[in-house]
């Protein structure tokens, strides 16, 4: 019990520790990696919602980029040409729209297992994404410009301004440390656990009286909706949105953060995350054809870190405790 109690107590004090210091990012570095910054927290709330599917109920969703996607364009259609949205309204209802687009696909697909829905959530993800690339619904393949970014204003008092750069760092921030706590709360609570014995043997808790299809069908929404506050964000930050937001490949990236920082908890994938995005920086600066290096990067890690790069600091530990013992 003291043991668990002093962990709880160290994990609290880490996240303080983190949070602390990002904060003090804006106040530091300049506009480019400020903005970077964010970009790194709105993927570690991607790769979080993924993990919620993949890490802890067994889902392997590949077309997860079309909840991401959703929220981007809500927010985009909701903003009047050359005028601002409100934050309070505009928000919401991406979120909304994700969640809802999470519903309908989720009905559908959760109730199919293995290689089967992967496909299925691959084919939905492809079909929203040639939806909006073929048609003028979204602007076609160039997307929408906001042109205007939301105003977070209450009456005549405006809490943070979205046209200032370190206002949208800090809102991010403070959005990914809300996700963070509520999806903790969420897998410490029995509905979590119900997910955690889903994914070890759905059979059993079928024959125990579970109704897993509503448990997974709501384990799906509510990453749909996480994965829209992602998409937000993002298309507040770059103030563009396109079909690529829905794209295969980004729903195959955000994939591999969640394995590259291991899977089943949430640090990890906030840990893959930051170290995709650093080594993307840093392999489009050395050659154009970063890809290879990635992709080479992917192999290793996959043969050599089967269980993530927490797993590895894990063992690390182990180690250093049994020669210390």
């Amino acid at each position: 019990m003291n043991a668990t109690r002093n962990d709880a107590y160290t994990g609290i004090a880490v996240l303080a520790t983190v949070v602390l210091a990002l904060a003090l990012v804006p106040l530091l570095a300049e506009k480019f990696y400020v903005q970077f910054f964010a970009k790194i927290l709105i993927m570690g709330i991607f790769a979080m919602s993924l993990d919620l599917l993949l890490g802890y109920t067994g889902l392997v969703s590949f077309g997860h980029a079309a909840f991401y996607g959703t929220a981007g364009y809500a927010l985009a259609l909701v903003t009047p040409q050359y005028q601002a949205a409100s934050f309070w309204t505009s928000f919401p209802l991406a979120i909304a729209a994700s969640g809802l687009m999470a519903l309908l696909i989720g009905f559908f697909v959760v109730r199919m297992h293995g290689i089967y829905f992967i496909m299925v959530t691959l084919a939905f993800a492809q079909m929203l994404f040639f939806l909006f690339y073929d048609t003028k619904i979204g602007g076609g393949n160039d997307g929408i410009y906001i042109d205007v970014r939301p105003v977070a204003k209450i009456g005549d008092w405006q809490p943070f301004n979205l046209d200032n750069f370190a206002h949208v760092y800090y809102l991010v921030l403070v959005l990914f440390v809300a996700v963070y706590l509520l999806l903790r709360v969420v897998l410490a609570s029995p509905f979590g656990r119900v997910l955690a014995g889903i994914k070890a043997n759905e059979h059993r808790m079928k024959s125990l009286g579970y109704a897993t299809f509503r448990y997974k069908l709501v384990c799906f929404v509510l990453a749909g909706a996480t994965a829209g506050v992602a998409g937000y964000l993002a298309a507040v930050q770059f103030g563009v949105v396109n079909p690529e937001m829905m794209g295969w490949h980004l729903s195959g990236a955000v994939m591999m953060m969640v394995i590259l920082g291991g899977m089943g908890t949430l640090r990890g994938p906030i840990l893959g995350a930051a170290v995709w995005m650093l080594l993307e920086l840093w392999f489009q600066d050395l050659t154009k054809h970063w890809h290879l290096l990635m992709g080479g990067f992917i192999v290793l890690t996959s043969l050599l870190l089967p269980n993530g790069l927490l797993g590895l600091i894990a063992g690390l530990r182990r180690r250093a405790g049994g020669r210390h013992d």
